[in-house]
């Protein structure tokens, strides 16, 4: 009789601590496990996603160059983030006309920047 009483105690404690684990595990899952930042920092990376500006870029790709505009903002690790990218040119990286091209090319995304940033200023 007591021996059936023990075993009982240690099956509820078992259950009893499987229970907490899982209830531990079901809020932890349920809140999203931390990946909402708290209030003050997503206030933070709202103003910095407000100041994003369009930028010029270069790449290259498979052997091809691309020219690119990219609308970045840095990010609170202090790192930049890119919140948008546009193709504006692209050509072989082989071309012989590569540094004319590539020039004329990184000029209008120059220009283009300008306009897209002036754009969203208004």
């Amino acid at each position: 009789m007591v021996l059936a009483l023990i075993e009982l105690a240690l099956v509820l404690a078992v259950l009893g601590a499987l229970g907490v684990v899982g209830w531990s595990l079901w809020n932890a899952l349920r809140s999203g496990g931390g990946a909402v930042p708290p209030p003050r920092q997503r206030a933070e990376l709202a103003a910095a996603i407000a100041q994003a500006r369009w930028v010029p870029a270069h790449d290259e790709v498979d052997g091809t160059t691309r020219v690119l505009v990219r609308r970045t903002y840095t990010g609170l690790d202090g790192r930049p983030e890119v919140l948008d990218e546009r193709v504006l040119e692209t050509f072989p990286a082989q071309d012989p006309a590569w540094e004319a091209r590539f020039t004329e090319a990184m000029s209008t995304a120059r220009f283009r920047c300008a306009y897209l940033n002036a754009e969203e200023a208004q």
